[in-house]
C-alpha cells in the first residue's frame, strides 16, 4: 500500500493510520477524532483496508500541535489552545456555537452539561450519585475540621469518590461521561445539608439549594439557582480550566483533573470573588448606602468586588441574565437595589459594569445563604465544564501542555555551596 502511494503517478504521499498516529504522537482513535473535528482529511483507497492521510496535512497538524505545546500562539502572544466548547466575543459567549444565556434560560444545568459534553440535548435528564460513591465521600468529608471551606470539602469528596471507582483510569469517552454523570451529584451530596428535610433526587439545583439555604425554596429562587449553574458551566480557558487541561494532558483521570480545577478555583481572584461581593452587599444593606462602603474599599487600595471583567468591555452577559431573573425572586429587592447603588456609586470613579460575581451575591444574600455559597455554586457548575475540557484534551497529543522555562538564574557552572 505504501509503495503504491509513493509510486510515480501519485504525487501526494499518503500515510496509513498507524503512521499518522506515530507522527502526531497520539493513539489511532485520536486520529479519527481529528477527522471528525475537521482538523484532518482522510481517504479510502480503492481496495484498501483502511483510511489514508495526506502526509503534508499530517505534518502541518503536527507542527501546530508542537507550537501549541511550547506555549506559543503562533503570533508571539499568550498560550492558545484550540477548543470547540466556548467562544467569547462582543460581550456574548456561546456553548458549541449556541448563545449560552439562551441555553441557560431554556434548559436545566444537567441538559446544558450534556450539550457541552456530547453536542446533544437530553431533555429531562438528571444525574444520580451511586450510594457507594456518596458513602465514601461522606466518610472522608465528615473527618474534616468543622471550619473546612466548601471548596475543600468538594476537593476531598472528589478524591474519595475516585478511590471507590476502580475504572477511573479508563479515559475513553464513554467512561469519562459515566464518571461525570455520577461525580457531580456525589459532590453535591457530600455537602452538609442546611435544611433537615431534603431529598437527594430530582434536579441538581433543588438538591444544592437544601445545602445552601435554610429557607423554603420557591419556584423563582430555584429557577435562578438552576440558571446560575447553567450560566457558569464554562467560560473558556479560565485559570482553573487551564489547570484541568494540564492535568488531562498528563492523562490524569477525570477525578484528579477536577481536583486540580478545584484547587485553583479557591484563589481569591477566581471562585472566591463572589464571597467578597456578598460581604460588600451586606455592608451596604447594613449602612443603607453604597457610598461609605465603596469609599472604604478604595481607601484600603482594594478593587470593588463584583465589577468589571477583562473579557467584557460592556456588561457581563451572565450578570445581565441573572439580574433579570432575580427581579422575580421574593425578598431580592433590597439586595438588587444595593447592587445598583454600588454600580452607580463606583461609576463616578471609573466606568465599570456589574459582573456575574455581583449577581451571584444578590442571589446568595437574598436567599439567606452563607458568604461561601457563591463559590460553592461556581465550583459545582464549573465541574461540568472541566469535564468537557478534559474530554477534549484526552483527544489531543499527551503532554502537549508543556511550556519551556526561560531560565534567568546564575550562569552555570557555579561552585558547590558551602
Amino acid at each position: 500500500m505504501r509503495d503504491q502511494e509513493t509510486a510515480p503517478g501519485h504525487p501526494e504521499r499518503r500515510l496509513s493510520t498507524k503512521e499518522t498516529a506515530e507522527l502526531l504522537g497520539v493513539k489511532p482513535e485520536t486520529v479519527y477524532a481529528y477527522v471528525s473535528r475537521g482538523q484532518l482529511g482522510s481517504r479510502r483507497e480503492p481496495g484498501g483496508r483502511g483510511s489514508t492521510f495526506d502526509a503534508k496535512e499530517v505534518e502541518a497538524l503536527a507542527r501546530r500541535n508542537r507550537r501549541e505545546s511550547s506555549g506559543s500562539s503562533g503570533s508571539g502572544g499568550e498560550l492558545s489552545v484550540r477548543t470547540r466548547i466556548t467562544l467569547i466575543e462582543k460581550d456574548q459567549y456561546f456553548f458549541r456555537g449556541v448563545d449560552a444565556t439562551e441555553l441557560a434560560a431554556r434548559h436545566s444545568y444537567e441538559e446544558i452539561a450534556e450539550w457541552l459534553w456530547t453536542g446533544e440535548l437530553r431533555p429531562g435528564i438528571t444525574f444520580t450519585a451511586p450510594r457507594a460513591s456518596v458513602a465514601v465521600a461522606l466518610r472522608a468529608v465528615d473527618a474534616l475540621p468543622e471550619h473546612t471551606s466548601p471548596t475543600d470539602r468538594l476537593r476531598v469528596a472528589a478524591i474519595a469518590a475516585a478511590t471507590a471507582d476502580p475504572l477511573r483510569f479508563d479515559l475513553s469517552e464513554d467512561a469519562v461521561l459515566g464518571t461525570a454523570r455520577t461525580l457531580i451529584p456525589t459532590l453535591v451530596a457530600a455537602l452538609p445539608p442546611v435544611r433537615r428535610a431534603h431529598r437527594d433526587e430530582g434536579p441538581l439545583a433543588h438538591r444544592l439549594w437544601a445545602r445552601l439555604s435554610g429557607k423554603e425554596a420557591d419556584e423563582a429562587s430555584l429557577r435562578a439557582l438552576d440558571t446560575a449553574l447553567g450560566l457558569l458551566v464554562d467560560h473558556d480557558l479560565a485559570a482553573s480550566t487551564l489547570a484541568v487541561r494540564v492535568a488531562a494532558s498528563a492523562r490524569a483521570h477525570a477525578y484528579a483533573a477536577v481536583s486540580s480545577g478545584l484547587g485553583v478555583l479557591e484563589g481569591p481572584l477566581h471562585g472566591a470573588a463572589s464571597g467578597l461581593a456578598h460581604r460588600m452587599l451586606l455592608d451596604v444593606l447594613d449602612q443603607g448606602s453604597a457610598a461609605p462602603v465603596v469609599a472604604d474599599e478604595l481607601r484600603a487600595g482594594r478593587r470593588i468586588p463584583g465589577l468589571g471583567h477583562r473579557l467584557y468591555p460592556g456588561e457581563d452577559p451572565r450578570a445581565r441574565a441573572l439580574f433579570a431573573l432575580l427581579k422575580d425572586v421574593p425578598g431580592a429587592g433590597p439586595a438588587l437595589a444595593a447592587a445598583r447603588d454600588i454600580v452607580a456609586t463606583t461609576a463616578r470613579h471609573t466606568p465599570l459594569h456589574a459582573n456575574v460575581d455581583l449577581a451571584l451575591a444578590v442571589l446568595t444574600v437574598s436567599s439567606g445563604m452563607p458568604t461561601t455559597a457563591g463559590e460553592t455554586i461556581f465550583a459545582v457548575a464549573r465541574t461540568a465544564g472541566w469535564i468537557a475540557h478534559a474530554l477534549e484534551e484526552y483527544g489531543e497529543r499527551p503532554l502537549r501542555m508543556r511550556p519551556s522555562g526561560h531560565y534567568i538564574g546564575e550562569k552555570p557552572p557555579q561552585p558547590l555551596p558551602e
